[in-house]
């Protein structure tokens, strides 16, 4: 009697690679640990009040879950996208007021986690993950283009 060929059974989900429980830790802490009503905030809403050195800090540490995604060797799409969040949490929290209020409700922290378990489990989609990205990279090209032009513009009236 020959040996039967089987279907490969999927992963048991007992089996599924799984986040590290830090990761999970991490992200409660720095969104979601304080309640307020129906919401919550975390730390890197409380950090981000601090001119200057509170963003650069809930950066840092938002860098940890991005570094540990690359040790789990997660696609280059979903740390793309990661990275990509982190960025707009950290330019977009740095904006004085109006950065705050956003840095305590995107929660680049929790969406990462949740970017991390997807692509572990394969269910990440890259091209939508690379589109995301792309467009952030052409808005903070847009962004930087702006103080160009009008100084540009200036210079030109300047000149005439």
């Amino acid at each position: 009697m020959g040996r039967e060929l089987t279907k490969p059974k999927p992963l048991e989900p007992e089996v599924l690679p799984r986040a590290p429980e830090w990761v999970d830790k991490l992200a409660w802490l720095m969104d979601r640990s304080i309640p307020i009503g129906r919401w919550s905030i975390g730390l890197d809403g409380i950090i981000g009040l601090v001119p200057g050195l509170g963003d650069f800090v809930g950066v840092l540490i938002a860098g940890l879950i991005v570094a540990a995604g690359v040790r789990a060797r997660l696609p280059r799409s979903a740390i793309a996208r990661m990275v990509a969040n982190v960025a707009v949490d950290g330019v977009i929290g740095s904006v004085p007021f109006l950065g705050d209020i956003f840095d305590m409700t995107f929660k680049a922290n929790t969406r990462n986690v949740e970017i991390y378990r997807e692509a572990l489990r394969g269910g990440r989609s890259r091209s939508k993950d690379s589109l995301f990205v792309t467009g952030v990279i052409l808005a903070f090209l847009a962004l930087l283009a702006i103080p160009i032009v009008v100084l540009v513009l200036i210079l030109q009236r300047l000149m005439h």
